[in-house]
């Protein structure tokens, strides 16, 4: 899920990676949520949650959203400057590597929320989930050639009532040449990527009522395999070849 890049995925391997990223991310947001009241993935929520506060003239509380959105952009940023370095190296694994990098964060992040007495651990908490989503939106952004993204809802909303759209003319023999090719497997990304946010954030809620910030470790540990997964596949392909 981590390997190949652009074209040469298909819709089965996107579908199978935004899954789980959009769970990971849908939980990860939740405990944001309860946590702090703060959501590290909404970047349109905080938007105008910054623009509400500002016109209020809250500008403290309006300056902390609007840092929630800079890191965001920051961990999309720092995702791209080391996807580039990768793909100049010719490092297979780089998205693998990112995504074991944020696997390691996010369990660095647990630790210190649980364990480390420091002053404004919510946040820390709300500002480091922010950018591992960013971190992550932009790794699953660049192997699919913008196809897939995991941490917000109204993209991909828009994207079902496009691909919709296109379902219903198709069906009163309406359609234009070329507009509804693979809109099936659109549609049917779209749809799973939303379900499985909902069905992360409704996982998040349930598992934080029960072990609190412990959830952060289990979300660490789902990326972890995901990310070990794609290095060892990336060596076993570049041992084959090297062995042609």
């Amino acid at each position: 899920m981590l390997i190949r890049q652009g074209h040469t995925r298909n819709h089965a391997i996107d579908r199978r990676l935004a899954c789980v990223l959009a769970t990971v991310a849908g939980a990860v947001n939740t405990v944001a949520f309860h946590a702090v009241g703060f959501f590290s993935a909404n970047m349109t929520g905080n938007v105008s949650t910054f623009s509400d506060r500002m016109a209020q003239g809250e500008w403290l509380a309006g300056a902390f959203y609007l840092s929630i959105v800079l890191t965001f952009i920051l961990g999309a940023s720092a995702s791209t400057l080391m996807v580039n370095a990768g793909r100049r190296r010719n490092i297979r694994s780089v998205y693998a590597l990112l995504i074991l990098a944020e696997a390691v964060l996010l369990a660095l992040l647990g630790m210190a929320e649980m364990f480390l007495q420091i002053p404004d651990r919510g946040a820390i908490l709300v500002l480091g989930l922010s950018f591992l989503m960013g971190l992550q939106n932009a790794v699953v952004t660049r192997i699919s050639d913008a196809r897939v993204r995991t941490t917000h809802v109204s993209g991909m909303s828009t994207d079902i009532g496009i691909e919709l759209g296109i379902w219903l003319d198709k069906a009163r023999g309406r359609d234009i040449p070329g507009m509804s090719d693979g809109y099936r497997e659109k549609l049917g990304l779209h749809v799973r990527t939303v379900l499985s946010f909902l069905i992360g954030g409704v996982l998040g809620v349930v598992l934080y009522r029960y072990i609190g910030l412990a959830l952060l470790f289990v979300a660490a540990a789902g990326l972890f395999v995901l990310a070990t997964s794609g290095i060892v596949r990336s060596r076993a392909e570049a041992g084959s070849f090297a062995a042609e």
